[in-house]
């Protein structure tokens, strides 16, 4: 099940994947009403969430994997404004109508599109706003991927664009490909030669002992009716 696929990963998660730009995030908290309340759904590490967090705003982090809730919970714990559900994206076990902004970062493809937005229309309340978020990296194999799922999703969103540039050191690179969640775990045959292969490619293309991605951070917002 999805829900399994991140299990002993959450730490390489918290480490290794990248964050989402400062003007990403002041744009999608500029679209909120006064006294707003959010729910990030697939909130992960919290990677997102947080930042919702950090402006004050009530957010229901909710994540259906225990592994990496349990990293969630260390990243949210200065917030007493955040609250961690045990959920799905198709069944977030939020009260009917009671968020006004519900935001998905990277983690919509995950998603059953027709029970997800069944889940939308019954927890937001009529005119807030469903908000997906995807970092982007140009030539990278996931991006037909996620332009097929925004596409299944949504109907005339409205879309931001912004750079998100990323510079990784060795540790940190390694991290961010155990964190996928189709890599082996070290226990895993074959997971020396993988990493070997992961290795001589960052030296092939590193610089000084950096790895630079030119990241693009996307938006896309549409109003629930």
């Amino acid at each position: 099940m999805n829900t399994e696929n991140f299990t002993d990963k959450a730490g390489a998660y918290a480490k290794g994947r990248p964050g989402y730009p400062k003007a990403a995030i002041e744009t999608i908290v500029g679209l909120a009403p006064s006294g707003a309340v959010f729910a990030d759904i697939g909130a992960g590490t919290g990677k997102f969430t947080v930042k919702l967090a950090e402006h004050g705003y009530p957010v229901f982090a909710v994540e259906p994997n225990a592994d990496m809730r349990g990293q969630l919970a260390i990243t949210l714990a200065p917030f007493p404004n955040a609250k961690i559900m045990d959920g799905t994206a198709e069944a977030t076990t939020l009260p009917e109508h009671s968020v006004d902004i519900l935001t998905v970062a990277h983690a919509l493809h995950w998603f059953n599109p027709d029970a997800f937005r069944a889940e939308c229309r019954r927890v937001v309340r009529p005119g807030g706003l469903v908000i997906a978020i995807y970092n982007h990296l140009p030539g990278g194999e996931m991006i037909d991927l996620y332009k097929q799922t925004v596409d299944a999703f949504f109907t005339k969103p409205t879309t931001w664009e912004f750079p998100n540039p990323t510079v990784y050191t060795r540790d940190n690179w390694l991290a961010y490909i155990a964190s996928q969640d189709d890599n082996p775990l070290p226990t895993d045959p074959g997971y020396d030669a993988h990493i070997a292969a992961i290795n001589a490619a960052f030296d092939r293309d590193s610089v000084d002992g950096l790895l630079h991605c030119d990241r693009m951070t996307k938006v896309y917002s549409e109003r629930i009716e």
